[in-house]
This record gives C-alpha cells, sequence and structure tokens, in this order.
C-alpha cells in the first residue's frame, strides 16, 4: 500500500501550488453543480489547505442546489460555508480551482470561455484540462477528497474535527464504504482519516432526516420501475431536487439480479439521467455519454455516471418521448431488447 512517503507525485504538487498561488490571494473555489459530499468536502479541504501554505482567502460555491438530505447535512456541518455561485462575482477573485469537476464538461458554473488556475479531480482528464496551469486528475482513485487527504496529510497540517469527519464520510460515500471504485489509497486515506472525525457527527449525517418528498418520490420509483434482463428503468417525473435520480439509481441497483439501473426526472428547464451498474468491468461513463449524445452532458466512472439535456419549454408529451429513446438507446448498447420489460410493482 502506498504512502505518503513513498507518494511521489502529491509533493511534487504541493510545490507546484505554492508557486502558483500568490501570498494572501483570493480564491474562488468551484465544485460541479448540484453538488455530493465528495466535492463539499473537497473544496473545504482545498481551502483549508490554500490558507495554510499560502495564507489564501477561498470561498466555496456551486450551481444549482443541495439536495439529498445527507449532502445538506454535511454542508450544514462544514467548517466553512459554501454559497450559490449566481451571488459571487469572477472579477473579484484572482483565481479559480475547479474540484470533482473539469472545465467545459457542462456541469459546472464556470463559463465555457474561461479557464482555471486549478483542477482537482478523478474523473478522466477532459481535453480542456490539459491547458490549464495546475491540474491533477487520479481517475483509478476514488474519491477527490482521497486527493486532498494526500496533499494535507504530506503538508504536515493535520485536519481539524470537521474538516476529518466530512472528507471521511465523503471517501465512504462515494465508494459506498470502501466496496465500490476503490484504490488502496482510498483505504489509507480512510483510515487516516478517522480518529480526526467525530463519529456523533458522521451518524448525523449518515442518517439524517428526509423530506416527505423522498418518500413521495420513492413511491414513483417504484410504481414506474420496469425490469428488462436485468436492467432496471424508471421514471421519476418531475423532481424536487436534481440529484434525487441518482439517489434513486443508488436504491434500485440493491434489486436482486440488477445489474444496471438507470433513472430519469425533471428539474426545472432539464432531464437528469443517473446510471449505476454492479459489474466492475463496465464503463457507465462511456455508455451514458453515448446515449446522451450531443443533446446534452454527460460523464461518470466505471460503474456511476449522470448526464443532463436541456429541454427547456417543451411539453410533458415531447419530454416522455425524449426519455423513451434514451432508454431504447441505453437498451441497445447494452444489447437488451426493448420488449422485454417486467413491472417491479404490477
Amino acid at each position: 500500500m502506498t504512502t505518503p512517503s513513498q507518494d511521489i507525485t502529491t509533493p511534487r504538487k504541493i510545490a507546484d501550488l505554492r508557486a502558483l498561488v500568490p501570498q494572501q490571494s483570493r480564491v474562488l473555489i468551484l465544485t460541479h453543480d448540484n453538488p455530493d459530499p465528495d466535492a463539499l468536502a473537497s473544496a473545504a479541504a482545498l481551502r483549508f489547505l490554500l490558507a495554510e501554505i499560502a495564507a489564501a482567502e477561498s470561498v466555496l460555491a456551486f450551481g444549482g442546489i443541495v439536495g439529498r438530505a445527507e449532502n445538506r447535512a454535511l454542508l450544514r456541518y462544514l467548517p466553512v460555508k459554501a454559497q450559490p455561485v449566481d451571488t459571487l462575482s469572477l472579477g473579484n477573485f484572482d483565481l479559480v480551482a475547479l474540484v470533482d469537476t473539469q472545465p467545459r464538461t457542462g456541469n459546472n458554473a464556470l463559463p465555457p470561455d474561461r479557464l482555471p488556475a486549478i483542477v482537482i479531480d478523478h474523473h478522466p482528464m477532459r481535453r480542456q484540462t490539459r491547458e490549464t496551469p495546475f491540474r491533477d486528475i487520479r481517475k483509478h482513485y476514488g474519491a477527490t477528497s482521497t486527493i486532498l487527504t494526500q496533499y494535507i496529510r504530506t503538508a504536515g497540517t493535520p485536519p481539524e474535527t470537521r474538516l476529518a469527519t466530512a472528507l471521511f464520510y465523503a471517501i465512504q460515500s462515494e465508494t459506498q464504504d470502501l466496496g465500490r471504485e476503490v484504490s488502496e489509497a482510498d483505504v489509507e486515506a480512510a483510515l487516516y482519516l478517522y480518529p480526526f472525525a467525530d463519529r456523533r457527527l458522521l451518524s448525523r449525517i449518515e442518517y439524517s432526516r428526509v423530506p416527505p418528498e423522498y418518500f413521495r418520490a420513492l413511491g414513483r420509483v417504484l410504481k414506474s420501475a420496469v425490469i428488462h434482463d436485468g436492467v432496471v428503468v424508471s421514471h421519476l417525473g418531475e423532481l424536487e431536487y436534481p440529484d434525487m435520480v441518482a439517489e434513486m439509481a443508488d436504491l434500485l441497483l440493491r434489486l436482486q439480479d440488477a445489474r444496471w439501473a438507470v433513472c430519469l426526472g425533471r428539474y426545472e428547464k432539464n432531464l437528469y439521467l443517473s446510471l449505476r451498474t454492479s459489474d466492475g468491468d463496465a464503463n457507465a461513463g462511456t455508455l451514458i455519454r453515448k446515449v446522451v449524445g450531443r443533446m446534452g452532458a454527460a460523464g461518470g466512472h466505471g460503474m456511476s455516471a449522470g448526464g443532463r439535456i436541456p429541454v427547456q419549454d417543451r411539453g410533458a408529451k415531447v419530454v416522455v418521448r425524449l426519455e423513451q429513446g434514451l432508454i431504447r438507446r441505453l437498451l441497445r448498447e447494452l444489447k437488451v431488447p426493448p420488449g422485454s420489460g417486467v413491472r417491479l410493482v404490477p
């Protein structure tokens, strides 16, 4: 197992950050839209690190909303507050950093004509990322929080309790308790963080109370779920928050004999998709990009992926036909006959 003393990449990256970030500069740290625990914890950790090595003043921001109950609880307990990016002006900052996302992916609020100075992510590298002054992309890691934990550990700046708790929970959440797309680095980072974490706070986050809409959505998911030879498909309709499709896709994948699960739903002027698989050799990110094509933005990892398609003011019937077309494309890519579906709830 790799230890910080054996890791030659992280010390060099910290030196590069020291050289890039001016002392006492103002840095805007952006996550992907509708951020999850990994994005929020990574952003908080980068803020902590930049304050330590450059006395930088950083602001955390995101597009969209934080809807999932656990994510809202994590945001509430973070050692620093994140805020909607539309309340800020990019011109007020010396540098922009992206964490858990990359430029021109369509899932963050950075304008397409603006390149960030810093990109730290665990998704496959995008072409535009190669043009940024500082980039650290480790696609074999299960979480971006693992990269930032290595930074903090190598820099010799132990995290305070709430930050350690957020990072630990983020790694656990992103890798499903170190069981999905996990690397040795993720395991080591979790073991390092655990003694610093607040176990009672972890429990409050993981078992946070959910609103009534969660159970209404759960009812819609079960009623609409159709099983196509190990592929579970469900339509949520109108969403209370965008990442509800990911929440329900995770749940459906637990169905016995399910190999793939996909949930679709509409929020404001976008159609959201979330794709999950239990096949460790699959590539859900590549698959969802094929399904979405040029209609929107999509990406992900081997076992989890998501997409977003603008629907603007299209009528409900048009959107339903779009959803049906997407499912047909997905089933065709998986070589599953489209007429093989059986309802989960008759």
